[in-house]
Parts: C-alpha cells; sequence; structure tokens
C-alpha cells in the first residue's frame, strides 16, 4: 500500500538575493517523514502553479509552516504599516482558502507559527502586529545573538485547557516550548478554540470547532527537533494517524 502524502507549505526566498525559489526548512520535512508515515511533498505557495481542489486531490493532508512574512493586514479590513514587517500575498492566496477547504472536506491540517496566524485569519480573527508592545506581554521574538540550538530552546510554558484535544494528544496541562513569533493572535476567528496560552496569556494552541478532521495549530515550532521532543512528537505523531485515516 502507498504511504500517504502530507503537503508541506512553501515559502519564498531569494538564493544570493536575486533566485526566486520555494523553500522549506529541513526541520519540517524531516518532522514529516520521521514520525508521520507520510511522504513529505513541498507546495509552493504561488496561487498560479495549481487550484485549491488539485493540491487537495494530491495530498492527504498538509503543514502550514512558519515563515517570515506576514498575513497581509488587508484580510481583516487594516492597512498595512511598518510593524507588520514584511509580506507573501501569493502565500495568501494559497493557504487561507486551503485551511477553509481542507477543514470543510475533513482533510487534516497541522498549523506552524505563521501557520497558526493562518489559521485564525481564514476564519475571520485578527492579528497584533508586535505583542511585544502590550502593556504585559513578553517578548516572544527570536532572541537575536547565539546558535539555532539557543534560539529554538524551550523559553516559557504553555498552559493548556484540561480535557481539550492538546491535553489529550500530550498527557499534560502545562508544557515547555520555544517561542520564535513577533505577530500573534488578537481577536480569534469564528470557530477558532484557544486552548493554550503563555505565561503573559498569549494564545498558543489552537483547534477548529466543529473540523470533520484533523485541524490544530501551535504558536511555537513544534518542527525542531520534532523526534526526540516530548511536545513535538505526539504531536507529529498525531498528524499522521490522522492523515492514515484519512488515506485510508
Amino acid at each position: 500500500m502507498a504511504k500517504p502524502v502530507i503537503g508541506i507549505i512553501g515559502n519564498a526566498h531569494l538564493i544570493n538575493d536575486e533566485y526566486a525559489v520555494q523553500a522549506v526548512g529541513v526541520s519540517n520535512v524531516e518532522a514529516v517523514a520521521d514520525l508521520t508515515g507520510a511522504i513529505p511533498l513541498i507546495v509552493p505557495s504561488l496561487p498560479r502553479v495549481g487550484a485549491i481542489a488539485d493540491l487537495m486531490e494530491a495530498c492527504d493532508g498538509f503543514v502550514f509552516t512558519g515563515g517570515r512574512p506576514n498575513v497581509h493586514p488587508s484580510h481583516w479590513g487594516e492597512e498595512p504599516t511598518e510593524k507588520h514587517g514584511a509580506f507573501d500575498p501569493d502565500r495568501d492566496a494559497v493557504t487561507l482558502p486551503l485551511i477553509r477547504a481542507c477543514v470543510a472536506s475533513g482533510v487534516p491540517i497541522f498549523g506552524i507559527c505563521r501557520g497558526f496566524q493562518e489559521f485564525n485569519v481564514a476564519f475571520g480573527g485578527t492579528l497584533h502586529p508586535e505583542i511585544r508592545e502590550i502593556p504585559g506581554r513578553m517578548n516572544h521574538r527570536m532572541p537575536p545573538n547565539g546558535t539555532l540550538e539557543e534560539k529554538f530552546e524551550h523559553r516559557h510554558a504553555v498552559r493548556l485547557t484540561p480535557d481539550g484535544a492538546f491535553a489529550r494528544i500530550l498527557g499534560a496541562t502545562e508544557v515547555m516550548v520555544n517561542s520564535l513569533h513577533g505577530q500573534g493572535i488578537r481577536d480569534k476567528g469564528d470557530r477558532v478554540v484557544i486552548e493554550g496560552w503563555a505565561p503573559d496569556e498569549t494564545p498558543e494552541a489552537i483547534h477548529i470547532e466543529g473540523a470533520p478532521g484533523f485541524a490544530i495549530a501551535v504558536q511555537w515550532h513544534p518542527e525542531w527537533r520534532a523526534a526526540t521532543d516530548p511536545v513535538s512528537r505526539p504531536l507529529f505523531l498525531s498528524l499522521g494517524e490522522a492523515v492514515r485515516r484519512r488515506a485510508g
């Protein structure tokens, strides 16, 4: 029996600041390959490459990765500012309708960092452009110095809803995670259920209410060292189980 396929959403990148490519971090590929039992397939964030229906036909599930550009604020009726940073309208054009279509059809989806924010915006939510400027909030951005290991190390706890989807998957009501994001949820979207919070009450874990399939997202980066991390591993294993059920 052929393995199922999990599409990993790519990001626009320039090699030598001039040659355009669509790229995915190796850690995302390894997490899918090592833990889900599926074949990882890089999906270009280019709407002219293929229709949403074609992508769903080709893949049994999707991982919506992190990325440096942010979701454009026009998707919730605001004008962009310097605080919103850079944008990737092509990725927005692929991911937002793809998330809604996958939820409607029961295709398993897992959102990470920007993907977490895309889940919220796809269902009508809004984002803070710079959550560290909100009184009482911590700086969730990637540390500017240090090795990759140091930048991706655990930085804060996440409090989970008892008996929620994440508590069931992780077998705990509090876990330690990394933190490498500047934006975050301001107003939650319709059907978006927040199940995890940082100590400063920043939303960190969500699921889509009433989704017929696996539809969860986290604000941190579970793909980093996923095979050995006690929080990351069960998340990807659960994605794999959902994809195999769907494919079967």
